[in-house]
């Protein structure tokens, strides 16, 4: 496995420069909506690069961050509140949260389906879902892929268009960014949620 909990200041440094602008924009653009002092979940955070990209569109907004490796948060910016946690198992009641953005965490969690379903448990009625990731339809993305899996991460990839087949079985409404190899996906539940049996 990574050791990610070691790894902190690398990613503090160096880690948006693999985000480019063009999706911190569109990023920019799907946060702006929000009302006033909305709350963000940044679920597998790491160092809370996506709620810095959020912070500097809103900075009137309430950021929480969550990951598993403390010695990720310990770089989080003061706004984030942090907490050591899981996906699978988020910390939060029900209704908690406006948005919950994902940036190249996904493919890190150990049960993709049982972390959506507690994403749509933490989420507000027709709350909206961020998550940014590298397509493994792509050869860059197949790479990545393969070498994650090499380290003992879990290596679970998505074409945008399995992902957003998952995601509307679980009541989103979905729409696709791609940049190159890499993609974005804009979620919006729908009015009343849906509970997967």
């Amino acid at each position: 496995m990574i050791p990610f909990s070691h790894l902190g200041w690398v990613f503090k440094t160096f880690g948006s420069v693999i985000y480019p602008n063009a999706i911190r924009d569109s990023f920019c653009d799907f946060v702006h909506p929000l009302p006033s002092n909305a709350k963000v979940l940044d679920l597998g955070a790491g160092t809370g690069m996506m709620s810095e990209f959020a912070h500097a569109c809103r900075s009137d907004l309430s950021y929480v961050a969550i990951d598993p490796a403390e010695g990720m948060l310990k770089y989080s910016a003061d706004y984030v509140e942090t907490v050591q946690g899981y996906a699978e198992d988020i910390p939060f009641d029900d209704n908690s949260f406006h948005m919950v953005c994902m940036g190249e965490s996904l493919h890190h969690f150990r049960d993709v389906e049982l972390s959506i379903k507690e994403t749509v448990r933490v989420l507000k009625k027709e709350g909206k879902l961020f998550i940014y990731d590298f397509d493994v339809n792509t050869f860059l993305g197949k790479n990545i892929c393969r070498v994650e899996k090499l380290l003992g991460e879990p290596g679970n990839f998505f074409t945008p268009s399995v992902l957003k087949k998952i995601l509307e079985s679980h009541g989103f409404s979905v729409q696709i960014h791609q940049y190159n190899w890499r993609y974005t996906i804009s979620a919006h539940l729908l009015k009343e949620k849906i509970n997967p049996l």
